[in-house]
């Protein structure tokens, strides 16, 4: 949902076009008609009879005409409340500008309605997320296991704590892709520390090629690719780069952005990942650049929406939650990640505050 609104918000505590102000004027016009035609009978010598007649059809057809504005909006509301309580959460009031009591009930049924589609799209998200987050440490999981079946790798404790690492951080991974169902509840509480960059981003490239390395079929991160022809190049400078960041977020950073530069390579293109010091202390400024078709200007503002898969990424595999993922991780750290002018291919620029992450 959109935020919190204010207690009240879209209702109007008085209107000169209440109901209660339309039945009284009705009461009024009624009396009028009436004493007006019985002056007509008594200065024309009528019979009262006629007048009672004129008078009833008077007041029935200005009853009439009330009661059908005030009985319409309810019949719709009717319409709307049933079909919320079958799922169907597209479905609106209309009226909700009139100025009485009818008015702020559609208002209100019409906010409600909003507020419950929001949840209901979340919870589809939150699903599509977590299924699209756990494909990577499988798939890297997966490689391992199947090398050492398979005789290609040794079961040694190395290729073991490879594979008890991916198990690791599947556990973490359940845990913190829950947080996205409180995305909007609050800010989700970040486990920053300082690390030394350049081991860092080694392991998640090694983690990114060993997961490619599979055989053809095998997931090789969360979009579903099988290249395994792609080039993987660090660049961090100086190479004792500290930078002071949740590590698993930026995990999902920096997998989901490598993911995507890998899925829109030319065959045997490089995918380039550079790390620079930021302004602040513990600042971090990452690069993911690739050699592909890159990004129209005018998509740019499109990149990181939910489900955007972009022209270029028919058929990968992709959910489209990638990018989405990174820019909700990069967000909470107090960051900003944008597409950056590239001579060549897609470039995503990553800048994280550091210790100076602004509150909230």
């Amino acid at each position: 949902m959109s935020g919190q609104r204010p207690s009240g918000s879209g209702l109007r505590p008085f209107s000169p076009f209440s109901i209660k102000t339309k039945l009284g004027t009705l009461v009024v016009v009624s009396v009028f008609i009436t004493t007006g035609l019985l002056l007509v009978a008594l200065r024309t010598e009528t019979e009262l009879r006629f007048i009672t007649v004129f008078s009833v059809i008077a007041s029935m057809l200005i009853t009439q005409f009330v009661a059908h504005s005030l009985t319409a909006p309810l019949d719709d509301m009717t319409r709307v409340a049933r079909a919320i309580s079958h799922g169907d959460f597209t479905r609106r009031v209309r009226g909700a500008g009139r100025r009485d009591e009818l008015g702020d009930l559609a208002a209100t049924i019409n906010l409600m309605a909003d507020d419950l589609e929001a949840v209901d799209r979340h919870r589809k998200e939150l699903v599509a997320n977590v299924s699209h987050e756990l494909r990577t440490p499988i798939a890297a999981l997966r490689a391992v296991l199947e090398n050492v079946v398979d005789g290609v790798s040794a079961a040694d404790p190395e290729t073991m704590h490879t594979a008890l690492k991916q198990t690791e951080r599947l556990g973490r991974l359940v845990e913190t892709l829950l947080d996205l169902s409180r995305l909007d509840h609050g800010v989700v509480p970040l486990r920053a520390r300082r690390f030394e960059v350049w081991p860092y981003l080694s392991g998640v490239l090694k983690e990114s090629g060993l997961a490619a390395a599979g055989r053809p079929g095998l997931a090789s991160g969360s979009g579903g690719h099988t290249r395994n022809d792609v080039h993987l190049h660090l660049d961090v400078f100086p190479t004792d780069l500290t930078a002071h960041a949740d590590a698993e977020r930026l995990h999902q950073v920096v997998a989901n952005l490598i993911d995507n530069a890998v899925k829109h390579s030319p065959p045997h293109g490089r995918v380039t990942v550079r790390a620079r010091g930021g302004e602040a202390p513990g600042g971090l400024t990452l690069e993911v650049l690739d050699e592909g078709p890159g990004i129209p200007p005018d998509q740019w503002h499109r990149v990181f929406e939910r489900f955007n898969r972009g022209s270029a990424g028919g058929g990968d595999g992709g959910t489209g939650l990638g990018l989405a993922i990174a820019r909700w991780a990069v967000g909470l750290h107090g960051g900003d990640i944008r597409v950056a002018e590239s001579s060549r291919g897609c470039r995503i620029l990553v800048t994280l505050p550091g210790t100076a992450r602004a509150a909230g």
